[in-house]
């Protein structure tokens, strides 16, 4: 099988929606190394796909990507990212790569793929699909759900975890924080504490487990959940895969929870739903791009999903 290396993207939640692009590429019959953050190893540990944790600077970057590169010489190289500098720490390492036009990086690139103003305005997971399609012969149409694998050792992990905060299932997953402002504007719904609240008023189990740096913040959002201790991007999903119900921002949690198809209400107040909403069939979207929704409005999504 010819080895191709696959340049994820830099954010948890398009590294979930770029999974049937890798799909897509295993299927064709190439043999995968996917580069990038270094909880990729975690998110695709139940995938036969090594994963290369890419070093925080860009030379060392360049070094790690030659020394794969040295090993595996004649393979073919992918960009999942738009920028400019992943291009050219991929020629700089020796490697041709096949991508986007973007970012004024074309002469970089083995293959530069125009980009419409169609392709510019599709969900991401069609814009990676794309993608990998022009190096796939007779791709089919994008899936439905994203179907990520969760390790048995990562279930195991979470039940551990579950069971030392005494928290027994049926569970629901709150996830009150987005990190970062998306046009000046804070991408968190504000209703996180009084929906925990309705929900343990009902005798319902509801439980956070915070990101890196994010345990005073979740703890300020739901101050009556049960606050796990953070943990690896593989634990997370297995929690996840395991709740009733997510109730989540527009964030990388939120799509984790549907790549492993959990039941999701997916809040939205600034970020665009056509672009960027959680993919699945288990997903419901409530508000979008230019405003919050009402609590009435997401109490109804929650319930509905219960109910089902």
């Amino acid at each position: 099988m010819p080895s191709l290396i696959v340049r994820l993207p830099n954010h948890l939640g398009d590294a979930c929606m770029a999974l049937p692009a890798l799909g897509l590429l295993a299927r064709g019959g190439f043999d995968l190394t996917l580069a990038g953050k270094p909880w990729a190893r975690d998110l695709f540990a139940a995938y036969p796909w090594p994963a290369i944790a890419l070093p925080s600077s860009s030379l060392a970057r360049v070094r790690t990507l030659r020394d794969w590169r040295s090993v595996h010489r004649g393979a073919q190289a992918l960009l999942l990212t738009n920028s400019f500098a992943t291009a050219l720490e991929f020629r700089l390492a020796g490697l041709r790569p096949i991508g986007y036009a973007t970012d004024a990086r074309g002469w970089l690139l083995d293959q530069a793929v125009d980009l419409p103003q169609l392709l510019s305005q599709v969900h991401m997971v069609e814009y990676y699909y794309r993608i990998a399609a022009t190096i796939v012969r007779d791709a089919p149409a994008v899936p439905a759900d994203l179907a990520l694998r969760v390790s048995d050792d990562a279930v195991a992990r979470a039940s551990s975890m579950l069971t030392a905060a005494k928290v027994a299932s049926p569970y629901i997953v709150v996830c009150p924080v987005a990190v970062g402002q998306h046009r000046g504007h804070v991408k968190a719904w504000n209703g996180f504490a009084r929906l925990c609240d309705g929900l343990l008023a009902r005798g319902e189990r509801v439980v956070a487990c915070p990101g890196p740096g994010e345990h005073d913040a979740v703890m300020r959002a739901v101050p009556n959940a049960v606050v796990l201790p953070q943990t690896d991007v593989g634990t997370f999903s297995a929690l996840l895969a395991g709740s009733r119900l997510v109730v989540a921002n527009d964030s990388g949690p939120g799509h984790l929870a549907a790549a492993v198809g959990a039941q999701l209400v997916s809040v939205f107040g600034v970020t665009e739903p056509t672009r960027t909403r959680p993919w699945g069939k288990a997903v419901t979207i409530v508000g979008s791009e230019n405003g919050w929704p009402i609590y009435d409005e997401v109490l109804a999504a929650v319930e509905t999903r219960l109910a089902g």
